[in-house]
């Protein structure tokens, strides 16, 4: 009888344990999106794609990765083929490889380094194939890839952290008056690790055709370096309250075009820093966010005694469809310039709904012109 029972336990264990992975909200694949941009007098507004494929990459994009001059199934052997690779060469990840580098991250603080001018790749897209899983279920995964060195190329992977979910009761704990001070409540709301997807310190990376999801504090984090370009991905819930941002800046400067945004935070964020700046082209956010799109700090989130809100940014041609939360806010003054056009608003007009500081020009160093608005029929204003 007892046998029996610990059979029939076991056996409602293992069954809830192999169900509860499918409890994750990024497991779904990404919304039908139809027309991303529309053409008004010959101009065109919003996100269209280019000859390298469908924003968001996947099916028809055309700088999949097939084969490469190292092709690994585990973890263990992905660890030895990235130590042994060269510039200029590729590891190629099987697309049914299923990396689960938890036990290492737990174990051994595992972090997979992928040397100068190395590509590490898989398939996604090709032949319906979702490309090789590469993730971590450690909550303080931080992060789980790091560039060595300049020119890394990743792409055609599921990159996958450990907390897609928005952690609204930990914040509002964290950040309660009875906590005490500031430091007291950062302290707290710090307690629960946070993860990154991957790191860059260096210049040149290039994230491409990627799925990128569940990562707390930031599936790309870009601390340092130029010239990083994040196009063709699916970035989505990256959403943990207080972080959770697709791509992140520090001190760095970048090209994101081509991506489809969904469940972030902050789909595109930085410090403020100097020097740091981005430009965002051609990219679709869905609908779903906490909180603004795109995002640049200014001092007074620093509190270095500043109203500096990074150097630069350029952030047109993309198709904004939420219109519950602003698309983009610049919280302090950009050392250069901010402007934002050509890009295509799901609401009906211009404002601070579209965009923040609002008005913009003068002082503020942000320019707003020649956005279209309104889903329906869609207006240049």
């Amino acid at each position: 009888m007892h046998t029996v029972l610990a059979a029939v336990v076991l056996s409602i264990c293992v069954v809830a344990g192999a169900g509860a992975q499918y409890d994750r909200p990024d497991y779904a694949p990404p919304p039908e999106i139809g027309q991303t941009w529309v053409e008004i007098e010959g101009e065109i507004y919003g996100a269209k794609p280019n000859e390298l494929g469908p924003i968001g990459g996947g099916a028809g994009y055309q700088r999949i990765v097939t084969d490469g001059d190292y092709r690994v199934t585990t973890v263990d052997e992905l660890i030895e083929a990235l130590k042994q690779a060269k510039a200029g060469e590729v590891v190629y990840v099987e697309p049914d490889a299923d990396m689960d580098c938890t036990t290492l991250v737990f174990a051994e603080k595992l972090v997979l380094g992928i040397p100068e001018g190395v590509t590490l790749a898989s398939n996604r897209g090709h032949e319906g194939s979702n490309g090789a899983a590469i993730y971590s279920d450690a909550f303080a995964t931080r992060p789980l890839i790091r560039c060595l060195g300049p020119s890394v190329r990743i792409t055609g992977l599921w990159i996958r952290g450990p907390d897609p979910r928005r952690r609204i009761e930990h914040h509002r704990r964290s950040f309660s008056p009875a906590r005490g001070d500031r430091k007291a409540q950062s302290g707290y709301y710090y307690a629960f690790p946070n993860s990154d997807g991957i790191r860059a310190e260096s210049s040149g990376l290039a994230v491409d055709n990627c799925e990128l999801s569940g990562w707390s504090h930031a599936a790309v984090d870009l601390v340092k370096g130029t010239d990083h370009h994040i196009h063709h991905n699916y970035i989505h819930h990256n959403q943990m309250n207080g972080l959770g941002y697709g791509v992140c800046h520090n001190t760095a400067a970048s090209l994101i075009e081509y991506n489809l945004f969904d469940f972030n935070r902050h789909s595109i964020a930085g410090t403020g820093r100097a020097p740091s700046g981005y430009e965002a082209r051609h990219n679709v956010e869905i609908q779903h966010s906490l909180s603004h799109n795109f995002d640049m700090h200014g001092g007074r989130d620093r509190r270095d005694g500043t109203i500096i809100a990074g150097d630069w940014m350029k952030i047109h041609h993309n198709t904004f469809r939420g219109t519950q939360v602003t698309a983009i806010v610049i919280r302090g003054v950009p050392v250069e310039l901010a402007e934002i056009h050509h890009n295509w608003f799901f609401t009906d007009k211009p404002g601070d709904r579209d965009v923040r500081p609002w008005p913009t020009g003068g002082e503020t160093h942000v320019i707003s012109h020649d956005n279209a608005y309104g889903q329906e029929q869609p207006k240049v204003q």
